[in-house]
Parts: C-alpha cells; sequence; structure tokens
C-alpha cells in the first residue's frame, strides 16, 4: 500500500474521535436524566407546579431484565412558597435519606443537588403521595425536593 494512503488512513482514523465528540457535544448529547417536569407534577400532584428537575427511571437504558414496577428517583425544584405551604399543612422532622443513590440507574444523580442540602422530610406527604412507596426529601434553603417513588403513576406504568 502507497506510504500516502496509510498516513491518510492513520489521520483520519485519529480525527475521527474528535470530530465525533465535537458533533455530540454540538447537537446536545443527550444527557444521563430527564429534565421533564410534567410526568412527576403527575406522579406527585401534591408539590404543584414544578420549575425543575434532574430525574432518571429504572426503566431508563433497560437492560433486558422485565420487570412490571417502575422506579423514579432525583431532584425537582418546588415554586416559590411551595414548601411553606407544605410545611404550614404537615408535620416535617430532620431527616436526611439513608442511602444515595445506589440502584444501577440512579448513578447519573450522583453529585447533582443542593449545595449542602438540609434535609426534611414528612411522613405524612410519603403516605399521600403517588404510588406504592414513596419518600420525599426537602431541602428549606433551596426548595428542593429528593423523592424515590415505586410505581408513581400506579401498576399501568410510565
Amino acid at each position: 500500500m502507497d506510504r500516502r494512503k496509510v498516513i491518510g488512513i492513520g489521520v483520519g482514523l485519529a480525527v475521527l474521535p474528535t470530530w465525533w465528540a465535537l458533533r455530540q457535544v454540538a447537537n446536545g448529547t443527550k444527557r444521563d436524566w430527564h429534565t421533564d417536569t410534567a410526568p412527576l407534577e403527575r406522579a406527585f400532584p401534591l408539590l404543584g407546579p414544578l420549575t425543575d428537575a434532574k430525574w432518571v427511571s429504572s426503566r431508563d437504558n433497560d437492560r433486558g431484565i422485565p420487570s412490571p414496577e417502575l422506579v423514579i428517583s432525583g431532584f425537582a425544584r418546588l415554586s416559590p412558597g411551595k414548601l411553606a405551604e407544605l410545611a404550614a399543612a404537615h408535620t416535617f422532622v430532620s431527616e436526611a435519606p439513608a442511602d444515595g443513590f445506589s440502584s444501577w440507574f440512579e448513578k447519573p444523580l450522583k453529585g447533582e443537588g443542593p449545595e449542602n442540602p438540609q434535609w426534611v422530610r414528612s411522613h405524612e406527604l410519603d403516605r399521600e403521595g403517588s404510588g406504592y412507596f414513596t419518600k420525599l426529601w426537602f431541602d428549606r434553603r433551596s426548595d428542593t425536593v429528593r423523592f424515590r417513588a415505586l410505581n408513581p403513576y400506579g401498576w399501568a406504568g410510565h
């Protein structure tokens, strides 16, 4: 093979990964989490309209393991004044989440969320939440809720 062809192929192979990475950035590569708030507002109607969200689902990047269960986990920002409204109607206690994001699908959330949160929780709100197993933690300083819910839309799924 001609030496120029070999050099040309080598340069092409060296440039291709850089071109692909730049193209992904330019096209806005899909993040590892969802940012849409509508599914969360449907799952947690008591939280009212949400202004921001980062969340994942156990059905994201499905690993081929069939399961009727859906788990959603993440963070959402409450609208101004909503946490005060909830605190006036429900009892809150200081309680941080017992674990980090330990499930395989929750890995993208590690390191996300409010800085130095001061978590509080209302067990009443957990019982009133949608789904069969809902946990909600609130950070008063940032109006952020951290959530984890099993089958938040009922058994029909997402």
